[in-house]
């Protein structure tokens, strides 16, 4: 099987479900997957290459949809994850969207065209979900380049009278870099306050060049109140999410010298 084949597992207790959900996407480049409860969905899971996006009925004997997909996200946080469900299922279904993480509620019966334009758009989400980890792993080499480079430099510039000069010359050269980096970062300590952003960060939030610096960053932008301290240097050590429109990557990390933990946070666009 190749490495980049779109996959979609539909989990399912009715047969002409799963028959009917392969139906729909018989002319699109899937490969689609089918199991009869969520303990199949889960083996096929762990037993396949990787599965973008996946598609449960909440209604199965055993464990429900959304218990289902709870593990899945326990599991698998990177799939995308859909639940079909009878409207009598609704309220149910919606209370318990946040457990299970999950992408979209789409009820029965379905629109075939809106299911398979849902579909689409949940690739997209997952593809724009890999783009981000690895702008935010590219940036986190480039810092680590950076960093190496200042001290290097600051170890140059110890040893002769024009040290402090070529340490500013640096710094300086390090910020150029990274005001031209095409995705919005900021660096926050370990109370959530903005160390240094650069240009994009201050175009996507609509603020002025360093207008959010020696500020909290979820008191001075009301979008982002609801993370609190989500923005800490007692968060875990990376993570994704979306808020005010925005998708946020989040790492710690460890200056050298003094021991203090800082946050890097790489913003774009929600999808």
């Amino acid at each position: 099987m190749s490495d980049h084949q779109t996959r979609i597992l539909c989990v399912d207790d009715e047969r002409n479900v799963l028959r009917a959900l392969e139906r729909i996407f018989i002319d699109d480049d899937y490969e689609i997957l089918t199991a009869a409860s969520g303990e199949e969905g889960l083996e096929l899971l762990n037993a396949s290459p990787q599965v973008q996006v996946v598609i449960s009925d909440f209604r199965m004997p055993g464990m429900n949809g959304v218990e289902f997909l709870k593990e899945v996200f326990k599991s698998h946080p990177e799939t995308i994850r859909i639940v079909l469900s009878g409207y009598a299922d609704t309220a149910a279904v919606v209370a318990a969207i946040n457990e299970g993480k999950i992408y979209k509620f789409i009820p029965k019966p379905w629109n075939d065209d809106e299911l398979r334009v849902t579909v689409a758009k949940a690739l997209e989400h997952f593809a724009t979900q890999r783009r981000n980890e690895q702008l935010a792993e590219e940036l986190r080499r480039k810092t680590d380049e950076l960093r190496e480079l200042n001290a290097d430099l600051a170890r140059r510039a110890a040893s002769c009278s024009c040290g402090f000069m070529q340490e500013h010359a640096s710094l300086a050269h390090a910020a150029l870099i990274l005001d031209h980096l095409p995705f919005g970062v900021l660096a926050l300590n370990g109370d959530g306050i903005v160390l240094q952003m650069n240009r994009e960060a201050a175009d996507l939030l609509q603020v002025a060049d360093g207008q959010l610096v020696g500020r909290r960053l979820a008191e001075a932008l009301p979008q982002f109140a609801d993370l609190g301290d989500g923005f800490s240097a007692a968060a875990p050590g990376s993570g994704t999410v979306e808020t005010g429109g925005f998708r946020l990557n989040l790492r710690q990390f460890h200056p050298p010298g003094d021991g203090a933990v800082e946050l890097l946070v790489t913003i774009a666009r929600a999808a």
